[in-house]
């Protein structure tokens, strides 16, 4: 069972780094070329949009992954009892 948490807390940690990375990355691109027309604010909303889709999918995964072991983890459980 504390692999199962170890495992999670990766995977929540990957993606939590994954949500603060971009994010930081696109205010620091903000910051450094000052205002923005309203192409460049349609593109950033487009990237923004496209970095949450792609990590709610990854949430999805790592949710998926963490059933399999629990899964496995009582299959194993059931195994070692006679």
């Amino acid at each position: 069972m504390k692999e199962v948490i170890i495992v999670a807390m990766v995977f929540g940690s990957i993606v939590f780094a994954l949500a603060i990375i971009p994010g930081t990355i696109l205010l620091a691109i903000k910051f450094f070329r000052g205002g923005q027309d309203a192409d460049d604010q349609a593109e950033e909303a487009k990237m923004i949009q496209e970095t949450y889709k792609s990590l709610s999918r990854m949430e999805e995964r790592v949710e998926a992954l963490e059933t399999i072991l629990l899964d496995h983890e009582k299959q194993k459980g059931r195994e070692a009892k006679p």
